[in-house]
């Protein structure tokens, strides 16, 4: 029997027993054909929202995508990203790591199994993902590598777009979906870059149980500690949703006071914006400016820039599991499914498996949280969101400088002087043709006399994001040499730029 919007009455009576349950836990019975269709929903959503913003994807930094730019949508548009670039989808990709690896092992699957197997996957990553992967290939374990301390990128969007799938798995449960992240988030993430993601998986999760837009980003919320930047950013952008009709008041109003992130040395003082609070604030400004119609919804959380692919993903994914597949249109799920067998890169997963393993997840989710499945039902026992613990990165750091160095070849040694107790030095092995695969540049840090060795591999896949980073220096004047001591000359070492922190007082 194919879904109607009959079977959704149900579900829009749930909105006063979810958000008016004075914390006693209520139930919601679906028919499974219903549930499915809401995570086939989601998953539709996300695949895509990565496709309607593919072309644009960091390419409007600090910027919105005017009017007059066409957002094009032709005919087999997935089948043409899926067979000449598919590693659009990578937020996808990266997903489906996570619910391959509970499909094999089990839920309780051991978090550093899952690391292990996200470190050694074949697929390109960036920033977060890619630091924490060189974390963990140099022997670090689950949570270190994604703590700031270790990663500069841990306050950037790279968990928020792969958190998906935790609230997939967990409908009307936004605190299960929140346990499943705070495992899998700490691989990457800290702090608000965790957040990001939270906040994402709690949103699917109510989105389940809830066809008020609204209601779904002020509830989920909830989860995110009060005291966070992350929430003062996404509790304001909600109140500015609401008092400001057009939502290019509300774009310039985060840019104003959101944007000056100190963190990612490539984001700080720069209009790239990978920082996770202020990607999160368009997808909350897609959904509610979206107002539950799908192409106002993609074409907002597109048009605000930035991670203008994962965005509109991330907003149309939590639409699609809300709608259900069968009433999200013909405009996009004609085309998707003429790539629902094809599988996604890296993976032997297609959408269509990907459908069957998240209900699957999702019943044995269901039954963990007190909730009951049928032959033809699901009953879930609804939660309401509760705020994860608190945690800060960078706490306490103050900017004191970021000076940029434009592809400096380190094949001329470096002297740096500053005053403060944290340094970043960011730069990259660029490796010619005829660079050996294995080759490992070594870069000297010298720190006031105390010398380091750095291996930087020139292997896409397994490099270093940054040359170096330290938070914990002593409050003092501070001299650092930086010298590659082993160069060749089919491969380069550049620096990109230097930024130097001082502890609050």
């Amino acid at each position: 029997m194919k879904p109607t919007c009959k079977h959704f009455v149900s579900v829009c009576l749930l909105i006063p027993l979810l958000f008016g349950c004075g914390g006693k836990q209520k139930s919601v019975t679906l028919p499974k054909e219903v549930l499915m269709d809401k995570i086939k929903g989601g998953w539709a959503g996300q695949t895509f929202g990565c496709t309607f913003g593919g072309p644009t994807e960091f390419r409007y930094n600090g910027r919105i995508i005017e009017d007059s730019v066409e957002i094009q949508w032709p005919e087999h548009y997935h089948l043409w990203w899926f067979q000449n670039s598919s590693s659009l989808y990578d937020d996808i990709y990266m997903d489906l790591t996570f619910v391959d690896m509970f499909d094999k092992y089990g839920l309780d699957v051991p978090v550093d199994t899952i690391a292990q197997a996200f470190a050694h996957a074949s697929y390109k990553l960036w920033h977060a993902n890619q630091a924490a992967r060189s974390n963990i290939l140099k022997g670090m374990s689950v949570p270190a590598c994604g703590h700031w301390k270790n990663n500069p990128h841990a306050d950037d969007i790279d968990f928020q777009i792969e958190a998906d799938f935790a609230g997939l798995m967990a409908p009307g449960m936004p605190n299960s979906a929140a346990e499943v992240c705070d495992r899998i988030g700490h691989i990457m993430c800290y702090g608000d870059g965790w957040y990001g993601g939270v906040y994402v998986a709690a949103m699917y999760s109510l989105a389940f149980v809830s066809d008020d837009i609204e209601q779904v980003v002020t509830e989920a919320l909830k989860v995110i500690p009060p005291q966070s930047d992350y929430y003062k950013c996404i509790n304001e952008v909600i109140g500015w949703c609401k008092s400001n009709p057009d939502w290019k008041t509300t774009w310039q109003l985060v840019q104003e006071k959101w944007t000056d992130e100190i963190s990612c040395p490539k984001g700080t003082k720069n209009p790239y914006t990978i920082d996770a609070k202020v990607n999160s604030a368009y997808v909350v400004m897609g959904l509610m400016y979206g107002a539950k119609d799908m192409e106002k919804t993609l074409q907002i959380s597109t048009r605000c820039g930035a991670d203008s692919d994962c965005n509109p993903a991330t907003a149309a994914g939590i639409l699609g599991t809300m709608l259900g597949y069968s009433n999200i249109g013909k405009k996009w799920i004609d085309d998707l499914r003429e790539v629902e067998n094809m599988n996604f890169d890296h993976t032997e997963i297609s959408l269509n498996k990907a459908y069957e393993l998240s209900m699957d997840q999702a019943l044995e989710m269901v039954v963990r949280g007190g909730g009951k499945v049928s032959d033809t039902d699901v009953t879930i026992a609804l939660q309401t969101p509760e705020a994860v613990h608190y945690e800060k990165s960078f706490d306490g750091m103050e900017l004191i400088a970021k000076d940029t160095y434009p592809n400096h070849s380190l094949r001329k040694p470096v002297s740096y002087e500053f005053e403060g107790t944290g340094f970043v030095c960011s730069g990259r092995v660029r490796p010619g043709k005829e660079c050996p695969k294995n080759y490992v540049a070594q870069i000297e840090i010298d720190i006031d006399g105390q010398k380091e060795i750095v291996n930087m591999p020139a292997d896409f896949i397994t490099r270093q994001v940054d040359i170096y980073w330290n938070y914990d220096l002593p409050l003092a004047e501070h001299t650092v040499n930086i010298r590659w001591i082993n160069p060749i000359e089919t491969a380069d070492v550049t620096m990109d730029a230097i930024l130097t922190y001082t502890t609050q007082l």
